[in-house]
């Protein structure tokens, strides 16, 4: 009996529940506009903290009925602000709340409200608007459609505190890229906003300083603006500075280091400017401490990882800076322990956001170690640092798996740490994990490690090879993505440098011929570059340039002939000649050079070429072609004499160039002996 009733009495409780709502809804369409009023703001109280109250009254349609009040030209102000106000309060809910508002075109209607000439109203719809810009689910271009939009938020910047901190607050959470930096930029968002900074009002200089810290992230336009603009006798780069004192709330500080390091990165401040090293430096490695709340150690690092990440000075000064490096080994034992956060809610929150921890650290110790040696043995040094970076290549977070990736390929620019680090913890076999299954942006950094442990000094270099990376990377030669068509092709010519026979078959093979010529045609000079190392690499040493030339020697001659009447730079070009010259320098080889008289006449046009690098290029094929000691040397000096090679060399060795003299009489002797 209790199991036929159950359904029934879960149904009578859900229609207890928004019958208990129901009421509310009803009053909106009273016809008395007062008890209409009245109505609003007994909702507006029964919805403050309550979101099941809100999901309710959602779900009868209270959202539409508060619109149609708040559009209505016969609604009291009072009534649309209060309508404003419940459906601000409706919005702070859960994210299909948000959903939901959205759905009833709640954005036009509020900022058709913006237009009215009450100032309460006003701040009821901004503090509306800027509740639902703020939430992950609202587009940012919703902002952006019409353009009169941001010219009106400009002008109400002046009316109050309020419509100050509320514009300021959507700017900053609106403007994702360059575009919508752009847009405000050209609105006049550094000249409305700038003396926002030294406001009464504690909220409105934050949000402008927020504002500020988005519009100059990677911004030169907006960056050298600030740098040169002033309030009340002060400019920009000071009133951060003061900003960033110890002395001022954390959220400041961090913010105005974040405005001064956008900065200094885009070129509006030098990086030796004591604003950036005695003040913002500091500020941030302060940041890092383990005092500090958990988001403000992540941006801290973040931040830090930004601005020191292309000058090896600040690299230097950060790692001496209150022990940095060994600070950053407690962003992997968080939180460390139990008794140290009394706060539950706050314990589950930052375990909940631990990998953050783990992604800043890796990210700054990738910049740290960038540039000096000395650096990454300490990072190295640091206790289970390599560890820990294997441990993160296969965590869950994508994220964490990139800065870990970043990490180890900083690291993996020591020859030192190849050697030695890298080779006790087989840091190859989880990059090659990562590398079978992987996003694009994970792919490029992994890659390009990947390139490193692959030069011929590393101890990695075979083991990579016998778990199948010839594959791979020939599979990398062919992507969309530039950076892993260059790294694929990077890597493969750093396997062939002095590789066995076997393994420059292998590539290849791997590439096949209609690859390599897509490689050789690309349009990106990194991409035909790279492959021309390749091609260099593979064809050296006498018994595998003959090999190689035996299989593949038509399809490499029609490759160079492509490439040298091509319209290419003088590198490709003298890239390209030095290929002829190991070519020209096989036993059997050699002839398809010989037999090739295109060919002997590109090499002897660039003997005469107004660049010197091209005409020695040109002198060493031709070297390597006439070298007495070796069989049919004879036959090969007549027939380059008879195309007027002679009196080239003859002219080239009177040249005011030592190179190409020298070379042109170590070739004229060899005519003589």
């Amino acid at each position: 009996m209790a199991c036929v009733l159950e359904a029934p009495l879960r149904m009578s409780v859900l229609s207890e529940v928004t019958a208990s709502s129901r009421h509310y809804v009803d009053r909106l369409f009273d016809l008395d506009p007062q008890k209409v009023l009245q109505g609003v703001i007994d909702m507006k109280n029964a919805v403050i903290g309550n979101n099941k109250q809100k999901a309710n009254l959602i779900v009868l349609g209270a959202v539409p009925r508060l619109l149609y009040l708040l559009q209505q030209e016969t609604s009291s102000t009072e009534l649309r602000t209060e309508c404003a106000v419940v459906l601000g309060s409706l919005a702070m809910g859960t994210e299909n709340n948000v959903k939901s508002l959205l759905d009833c075109h709640i954005i036009p209607a509020l900022l058709q409200g913006l237009l009215s000439p009450d100032l309460k109203f006003i701040e009821a719809c901004l503090r509306c608007l800027r509740t639902i810009f703020i939430s992950p689910v609202t587009p940012e271009d919703l902002l952006y459609t019409d353009g009169t939009v941001i010219s009106h938020l400009m002008a109400l910047l002046s009316r109050s505190p309020y419509t100050q901190e509320y514009i300021c607050q959507i700017f900053s959470h609106c403007c994702k890229g360059p575009d919508h930096q752009t847009i405000l930029f050209n609105h006049g968002a550094v000249q409305n906003i700038a003396h926002l900074l030294v406001s009464t009002s504690y909220k409105v200089r934050m949000q402008a300083l927020k504002c500020f810290s988005v519009l100059a992230f990677e911004n030169p336009q907006v960056s050298m603006t600030l740098v040169n603009v002033s309030v009340d006798g002060e400019l920009l780069p000071q009133i951060f500075v003061k900003m960033l004192q110890r002395d001022k709330p954390i959220e400041m500080q961090l913010t105005s280091a974040k405005c001064l390091t956008s900065m200094c990165r885009a070129g509006a401040i030098r990086t030796d400017d004591p604003c950036i090293v005695l003040k913002t430096l500091p500020c941030l490695v302060r940041m890092c401490s383990k005092d500090r709340l958990l988001e403000e150690r992540v941006e801290g690092a973040e931040t830090l990882a930004y601005l020191i990440e292309t000058d090896v000075e600040l690299q230097r000064m950060a790692s001496i800076t209150d022990h940095l490096i060994v600070m950053l080994a407690d962003y992997f034992k968080y939180p460390s322990s139990v008794s140290a956060i009394t706060d539950i809610k706050r314990l589950d929150h930052d375990l909940k956001h631990a990998h953050e921890l783990r992604q800043a650290a890796f990210k700054l110790y990738a910049s740290l170690g960038a540039n000096d040696e000395d650096i990454r043995k300490k990072i190295i040094e640091t206790e289970n640092m390599m560890d820990r970076i294997v441990n993160g290549l296969s965590e869950s977070s994508i994220k964490v798996r990139l800065a870990a990736v970043r990490c180890l390929h900083s690291l993996s620019r020591s020859v030192q740490q190849l050697r030695t680090s890298f080779q006790d913890h087989a840091v190859w076999k989880p990059l090659m994990k990562v590398l079978q299954n992987a996003p694009n942006e994970i792919l490029v950094v992994a890659s390009s490690t990947l390139c490193n442990l692959l030069l011929e000094f590393s101890p990695s270099k075979e083991p990579i090879l016998e778990s199948g990376a010839i594959e791979l990377l020939c599979s990398l030669t062919q992507s969309e993505n530039l950076a892993l068509r260059v790294n694929g092709i990077w890597a493969l010519m750093n396997m062939a440098f002095q590789a066995e026979q076997k393994i420059k078959s292998d590539i290849l093979r791997g590439l096949s011929t209609e690859q390599l010529f897509q490689l050789l045609s690309d349009s990106d000079v990194n991409v035909l570059m790279k492959t021309l190392g390749l091609l260099r690499n593979l064809l050296s040493t006498r018994p595998h340039i003959d090999h190689i030339m035996s299989t593949h020697g038509k399809q490499i001659m029609q490759a160079v002939t492509l490439i040298l009447e091509g319209e290419h730079n003088i590198e490709v070009k003298e890239q390209t000649l030095c290929i002829l010259a190991n070519i020209a320098d096989g036993t059997t080889a050699k002839e398809l050079i010989m037999t090739n008289d295109d060919i002997l006449q590109k090499i002897k046009y660039y003997m005469s070429h107004s660049n010197a690098k091209l005409q020695l290029a040109a002198m060493f094929c031709i070297s390597n072609l006439i070298w007495n000691e070796e069989e049919g040397s004879q036959e090969r000096q007549d027939k380059l004499r008879d195309m007027g090679v002679v009196d080239i060399l003859h002219k080239l060795s009177q040249s005011s160039d030592p190179n190409l003299c020298d070379k042109a009489k170590t070739a004229l002797q060899q005519y003589l002996a």
